[in-house]
């Protein structure tokens, strides 16, 4: 048996195992975007003030923030699958008590909802470990970026779903919750194909790994979790005020849902060569690219509020999360130990998820409160940008000029 063949050997379980994800990412992803399209519009029917238009969007963050820890934490100790099926569980669960509160015309049960619904999406936002936990280091970051990609799927089948469901019931929106709950149903069974073995219970010799603290003090893991913060963080910033921007400058929900889908398309698109560009050019590089590009979204976007502004804006700013965002995660899973791992994956998420919640909630005030029109909020929210992709550039430039072997 040459070397050449090992990786190829050694990543089978594993490519069966993306398949699987893929998969999942696919059908069971299709309902964030579905989520993100109606979440804010629907809240803006709901809500007594305008200013919380957003917060449904904010809450399902904040659910993802708080389950990113006990998940996490659960598939160390019983297995991945386990956990996916917990978070399809949640899934289910909050599109029911959205139904219901949109049924009552109740905010506050609508809001429960949201929160409920952040159990899915902290699981699947270790879709993109669980590639990984079986991968070689060389199939690794194509293992993870196959699996968001995944997301193309998704980013057409839920804007389409919405146009579907969104006015098929007498409550608005209520058709599209209704149809999140079956996804969750059906889709679940995708996590009995999965075949990643369950964590080896630590012996009283196994090596304990670094604290939280001291995994953070590492610097390659400071840069990662930084710039997926300012990634994931930023993106949603600007998405979660898209749909209302679009039609508070007089353009219909479904051309909002049509800007989405391009968005969606350009998180996920990117993602069947992003592991290669890693591979070729190096993390840093492509995580580099995932910030300028971020930049060139605010820049586009600031420009005018055309139609089309929209659409170019949201399509860089999809592009650019894509390469930040899976670049640091790449990042992050060659930077921790096998034993590190529940520890420090549930940490990365609570962070960079409390990131997205503080993104989320700013997101509806800047748009909404921070003047007398549409274009004004968006002229804000986008500005907002700036600062933090100052300080992830930074951070990252900081690493690159370290001396290998500070490392």
């Amino acid at each position: 048996m040459t070397d050449a063949t090992l990786p190829r050997k050694g990543d089978a379980r594993t490519r069966r195992n993306v398949a699987v994800l893929v998969m999942a990412q696919a059908f069971l992803g299709a309902q964030m975007p579905m989520i993100f399209v109606v979440a804010g519009l629907a809240g803006q029917s709901l809500a007594s003030n305008v200013c919380f238009a957003t917060l449904p969007i904010s809450l399902l963050i904040v659910g993802s923030m708080l389950s990113a820890t006990p998940v996490s934490a659960l598939m160390q100790k019983y297995g991945r699958r386990a956990g996916f099926f917990i978070g399809a569980a949640g899934g289910a669960v909050g599109a029911l008590v959205g139904a219901y509160g949109l049924y009552l015309g109740s905010f506050p049960v609508f809001l429960l909802g949201s929160l409920l619904s952040g159990i899915y999406m902290s699981a699947q936002g270790f879709y993109r470990f669980a590639a990984a936990d079986t991968a070689s280091d060389a199939f690794r970051p194509k293992a993870i970026s196959y699996v968001m990609a995944g997301g193309l799927v998704s980013a057409i089948i839920g804007p389409q779903l919405v146009k579907l469901t969104a006015d098929a019931m007498v409550v608005t929106f209520l058709g599209t919750y209704l149809a999140v709950i079956v996804i969750n149903i059906v889709g679940s069974a995708l996590f009995l194909f999965i075949d990643i073995p369950k964590p080896i219970p630590p012996s009283a010799d196994s090596p304990r790994g670094r604290t939280r603290m001291e995994l953070l003090k590492t610097p390659r893991i400071a840069v990662a979790v930084i710039c997926a913060m300012v990634s994931y963080a930023l993106m949603n910033l600007v998405m979660t005020s898209t749909p209302l921007a679009v039609v508070g400058c007089g353009f219909s929900a479904n051309r909002a849902a049509d800007v989405v889908t391009g968005h969606v398309l350009a998180m996920y698109v990117p993602s069947f060569f992003t592991g290669h560009l890693i591979a070729r050019f190096g993390v840093e590089k492509i995580v580099a690219a995932g910030l300028l590009i971020l930049a060139a979204a605010g820049a586009v976007a600031l420009n005018g509020v055309e139609i089309e502004n929209f659409f170019v804006a949201l399509i860089l700013l999809g592009l650019g999360w894509n390469f930040g965002f899976i670049g640091a995660t790449s990042m992050l899973a060659g930077a921790h130990e096998p034993h590190e791992r529940g520890r420090m994956q549930g940490l990365n998420d609570l962070l960079v998820f409390g990131g997205v919640t503080v993104a989320s909630l700013s997101s509806g005030g800047l748009m909404n409160c921070s003047g007398g029109d549409a274009q004004t909020g968006w002229t804000a929210v986008n500005l907002a940008m700036a600062p933090f992709l100052v300080l992830a550039g930074g951070a990252l430039i900081w690493l690159m000029m370290r001396p290998k072997e500070a490392d």
